[in-house]
C-alpha cells in the first residue's frame, strides 16, 4: 500500500482523545517583531545557554491574533526561552494561514526556508519532502521525553520513509459555533438536518442577522464547509480515497449532489456580503464579535471564540454539522490534523534551533493550557479542563470528541497541489456565481486527470 493510500485510509478514532489541538488557525496580516524577554514558563535548558555565541532564530508561526490565546502562548514561551538564553533571539514572523502558505511556497522555491517554518500534513507536505527542505526529527523528538506527549497516531501524518518531518499543534474535528442570544433573537433553534439550516438562514437573514461567518479570501475555508456536505452525501468518509483508486469520479451523484446543497446555503444568504474580501481572521472577528450567528470551523478555534465579546456569559454553543437529504452519521466528522512546526535542513544553527523547538513543543500544552487554548492540540494535557474555568461551550466542544466515529481529511491534505489548488478556486467560485453541479465536477475531474 503507497503512504498516500495509507494516509487516505487512516481512521483517527485513536488519534482523537479528549485533548486534541489546533490546525491552522492563522489570523490577522501582521507579522511579529522579535520578542523581548520577559519572564514565566517553565524551562528546560538545552545546553545552550553558555554559549556567547550571538543567535538569531527565526520563527515562523500562524498565531498573529494577539486576541488568541495561542499568541499569548508563543510569546510567554518565547520570551521565557529569549531570558534563559540571553544569547540566542527568536525572532517571529507572524502571518496569517494563506499569506505563511504563499511566503513558505516563495521561500522553498529559492531555498530560503525559516529555520522553523509551519507546514500542514500528508499531501500538503509532499512536494517540501521531495525537495529535500526539512531536517528530520528523530533524534530531537526522543529528548526529555518529547514524543510521549504527542497522542498515538497523529505523529504518522507528518512521517516520510521513516522521519518524522514536523511537530504538530493539533488535531481537530469541524463544528457549527452558534451564537444563543442571535438565535434567540430570530426565534431559532439549533438545525438538526442540513435543510432546517438552510431554513435557520433564512429566518435569520430575515431579521437582519447574518446567519454565518466565513473568511473566503483564504479559499481553504469554503472547502472546508463543502468537505463536510461531501461527507454527508456520500453516505461517510472515502469519497477522495475511491477517486484515487479509481472507483469513483467526481462526476459521481454524490458529489454533485454536495455542490448542489452547498449552493442552496450559499443562495439562501448564509455568508456576509463581500464573502470573499474576507480573511480568515476578518471572518472569524465577525462572530466574535456578535455580528454573525454561526461559525463553521476546526475546534482550534475555540479558545479565541471562548474569550471574546459573543463567547461571555456562555452565549456561544455548538453542535455537530447535520444530515444532508437524510444522509451521513453526525458522528462522522472532518478531521484535521494540526499545522506542524518543520525546522529548514540548511538552518545555520541547526542544533540550537532543534534545542529551542524541543523546548517549544515540552511548554506548549501547559501554557496553551493555562491560556485556555487546549481544546484539541495534538499533546496530552495535564489538567482538569472544567477546574481550570474553561467554559460550557469548551466542554460541550471536548465531550465532542468523545463521539468521534471517523472522518474525512481536508481536500488539499488529501489530493496533489495542483488537484488541490483548482478545487480550491472551483470553491470559492461558487460565492461569487451559481454554477451548474456537472459543470463543477467537471472541472474537478479534469484538475485530477491533468495533475495525477
Amino acid at each position: 500500500m503507497t503512504r498516500r493510500s495509507r494516509m487516505l485510509g487512516a481512521v483517527m478514532a485513536g488519534v482523537l482523545a479528549l485533548s486534541l489541538a489546533a490546525c491552522g488557525s492563522g489570523s490577522s496580516n501582521s507579522s511579529d517583531t522579535t520578542t523581548k524577554p520577559a519572564d514565566t514558563t517553565t524551562t528546560t535548558d538545552n545546553g545552550n545557554s553558555n554559549s556567547n555565541e550571538k543567535i538569531t532564530i527565526t520563527f515562523q508561526n500562524i498565531y498573529p491574533d494577539t486576541t488568541d490565546p495561542k499568541n499569548k502562548m508563543l510569546h510567554k514561551i518565547v520570551d521565557q526561552y529569549q531570558k534563559d538564553h540571553p544569547n540566542i533571539t527568536i525572532e517571529l514572523d507572524s502571518l496569517n494561514t494563506d499569506q505563511q502558505k504563499l511566503k513558505l511556497k516563495t521561500q522553498a522555491a529559492s531555498k530560503e526556508v525559516p529555520d522553523i517554518t509551519i507546514v500542514n500534513p500528508a499531501a500538503q507536505m509532499q512536494p517540501f519532502i521531495d525537495a529535500d527542505l526539512f531536517a528530520p526529527l528523530n533524534d530531537m523528538i526522543e529528548q526529555n521525553g518529547l514524543k510521549d506527549t504527542f497522542q498515538k497516531g497523529i505523529l504518522d501524518y507528518y512521517t516520510f520513509n521513516g522521519n518524522v518531518y514536523a511537530l504538530p499543534d493539533g488535531n481537530n474535528i469541524a463544528v457549527v459555533y452558534y451564537n444563543k442570544s442571535l438565535f434567540e433573537k430570530a426565534g431559532v433553534k439549533v438545525p438538526t438536518t442540513f435543510e432546517e439550516m438552510v431554513d435557520v438562514v433564512k429566518q435569520l437573514k430575515a431579521k437582519g442577522i447574518t446567519p454565518m461567518a466565513i473568511g473566503e479570501k483564504d479559499s481553504w475555508t469554503g472547502s472546508f464547509l463543502f468537505m463536510n456536505v461531501l461527507l454527508r452525501t456520500n453516505g461517510g468518509p472515502g469519497f477522495l480515497k475511491d477517486v484515487v483508486e479509481g472507483k469513483k469520479k467526481f462526476e459521481d451523484p454524490a458529489f454533485k449532489e454536495a455542490v448542489d446543497a452547498f449552493e442552496s446555503l450559499i443562495q439562501a444568504g448564509a455568508f456576509q456580503d463581500g464573502v470573499t474580501s474576507f480573511d480568515y481572521n476578518a471572518g472569524e472577528n465577525l462572530f466574535k464579535t456578535g455580528k454573525a450567528a454561526m461559525y463553521f470551523m476546526g475546534s482550534w478555534a475555540t479558545g479565541g471564540i471562548e474569550t471574546s465579546e459573543a463567547g461571555k456569559d456562555n452565549n456561544v454553543g455548538v453542535f455537530k454539522f447535520p444530515t444532508v437529504n437524510g444522509k451521513g452519521n453526525p458522528d462522522e466528522f472532518m478531521l484535521a490534523p494540526g499545522s506542524a512546526f518543520a525546522v529548514s535542513k540548511d538552518s545555520k544553527h541547526l542544533k540550537e534551533t532543534l534545542d529551542f523547538l524541543n523546548y517549544f513543543m515540552l511548554n506548549y500544552p501547559k501554557e496553551t493550557f493555562a491560556a485556555k487554548g487546549a481544546v484539541g492540540i495534538a499533546q496530552t494535557v495535564d489538567g482538569d479542563f472544567k477546574a481550570a474555568g474553561y467554559s460550557d461551550m469548551a466542554m460541550d466542544v471536548l465531550n465532542l470528541f468523545k463521539e468521534v466515529k471517523g472522518g474525512d481529511l481536508a481536500f488539499d491534505n488529501t489530493m496533489n497541489p495542483g488537484t488541490a489548488q483548482a478545487h480550491l478556486s472551483s470553491i470559492q467560485n461558487l460565492f461569487v456565481a451559481k454554477k451548474d453541479a456537472s459543470e463543477v465536477a467537471k472541472e474537478h475531474q479534469t484538475a485530477y486527470e491533468e495533475n495525477k
